[in-house]
């Protein structure tokens, strides 16, 4: 029998409220808060013991609101850990929190959820209005931690996880951008020099009247055209990252040609297995060391892998252990992971330390990754100057050939002319 799938939950959009009304004491107050109706606004405003007079809506959250990043979500798993810890109650908390928080597009989405969790939601359902910035593993622990009255303790795991796989994005990303950042210096100074420089000394080459070197033609040549089409390269490579973000938000499939095609790249491929592994790992470790049942502990680990093709693999994964198989069998039948992250897993399901294991094998691969990135970047170092004095040294050689050659004619029409003077002078003193 099919099992009705569940809906995602429903975006809340936030809006800013300016609001006017009488204080306790009778004077006229106003201000601005943020939420998603007028009533919230409504109700906050009467529990402050303030009589509205006005509500009008200001607008969405835009600009001068700042963007909410991943870092902003951990900082406030750690706070609210902190304050549960020290005997705060929840909304108590939420309202600390909020007022702490410097970033307002943070603070306003904490203020929400305050206002759901004071009309009568739970923290974790509070959590799942906001999708886009509270992960499946964010709610689901926070649902176990309300469950079991250790809310606190699964804020600190929340945060610390967040705190690892932050670290291993960052270190991920100086290995891919690393690269990126050579080609990109290289095509840069390049361009410079042709658009720039060559055409000064072109003007110069006119005036020799003799044939230029076969090097510093080819050098003008190559000039001529960067001149003539440099929008159209720059056109051309704008057209191409766009079309390739494009094709890989709307085709699953070239997505995930592109990733496996990215896994297969020297050295960064190795960076980006590893990763995916130490993700897939510290994801699974968190969600099944909390007390979320396996399967569903691998349907988040899926969607945290950072990579389609670890992500299907994941939830072949997930199907297999779903009908009985053990998780470390089932990890060798995708051919993905490394042997021994399996072994190690089995280690962990057979000593019944699982999660002890799993977080093991995250920080081994977590080890490798640094590793990795730092050969790379030791590589990449001499190769920029490399690159870069072979680029910069040849257009200056190629500049420098024509002054060398009409140096050398110079110094042979200076000594054929001596030579001439002095067979002159010989031939009128021997008569």
């Amino acid at each position: 029998m099919a099992t009705k799938t569940a809906k995602p939950p429903r975006k809340l959009k936030l809006y800013r409220w300016n609001w006017s009304g009488k204080g306790p004491g009778g004077r006229l107050v106003r201000g601005e808060v943020v939420a998603a109706h007028k009533i919230e606004v409504e109700r906050e405003l009467a529990n402050q013991n303030i009589i509205v007079k006005n509500v009008r809506r200001k607008g969405g959250l835009g600009g001068g609101m700042g963007t909410i990043k991943p870092r902003d979500i951990m900082l406030f798993a750690r706070q609210m850990a902190t304050m549960i810890r020290a005997g705060v109650p929840v909304l108590q908390a939420f309202q600390v929190v909020a007022e702490s928080i410097r970033k307002p597009a943070m603070s306003a989405v904490v203020q929400q959820m305050m206002n759901e969790v004071a009309a009568g939601s739970s923290f974790s359902q509070a959590l799942r209005q906001h999708p886009d910035h509270f992960d499946n593993l964010f709610c689901n622990l926070v649902e176990a931690g309300e469950s079991s009255g250790s809310l606190d303790r699964m804020l600190e795991r929340i945060a610390t996880y967040k705190e690892k796989i932050e670290s291993l994005k960052g270190r991920v990303k100086k290995a891919l951008w690393y690269p990126i950042a050579v080609i990109a210096v290289g095509i840069g100074v390049t361009a410079l020099l042709l658009i720039k420089v060559v055409p000064q000394f072109e003007s110069l080459f006119h005036g020799f009247g003799a044939e230029l070197p076969a090097m510093t033609r080819m050098t003008i040549s190559m000039s001529e055209f960067a001149q003539q089409y440099w929008l159209w390269g720059i056109a051309l490579i704008v057209s191409f990252v766009f079309l390739m973000r494009q094709g890989m938000k709307r085709s699953e499939a070239f997505a995930y040609r592109m990733h496996m095609f990215s896994l297969k790249v020297p050295v960064i491929g190795d960076i980006l297995d590893k990763s995916s592994v130490a993700r897939y790992s510290r994801t699974l470790a968190t969600t099944y060391g909390a007390g979320v049942p396996m399967v569903e502990a691998l349907d988040i680990a899926a969607g945290a892998a950072g990579n389609l093709v670890y992500e299907r693999a994941t939830r072949q994964i997930r199907e297999d252990v779903a009908t009985g198989q053990q998780l470390h069998f089932a990890m060798r039948l995708t051919e993905r992971f490394p042997p021994l992250a399996v072994q190690m897993v089995g280690i962990g399901e057979e000593s019944g330390s699982l999660d002890a294991m799993l977080n093991r094998v995250a920080d081994y691969y977590e080890e490798e990754v640094d590793n990795k990135v730092d050969a790379l970047t030791s590589l990449l170092e001499p190769l920029i100057i490399v690159v870069l004095g072979v680029l910069v040294g040849g257009l200056v050689i190629s500049m420098y050939l024509p002054y060398s050659s009409s140096a050398r004619c110079c110094e042979r029409a200076t000594v054929f002319c001596a030579l001439r003077s002095c067979y002159a002078t010989c031939s009128r003193a021997y008569g």
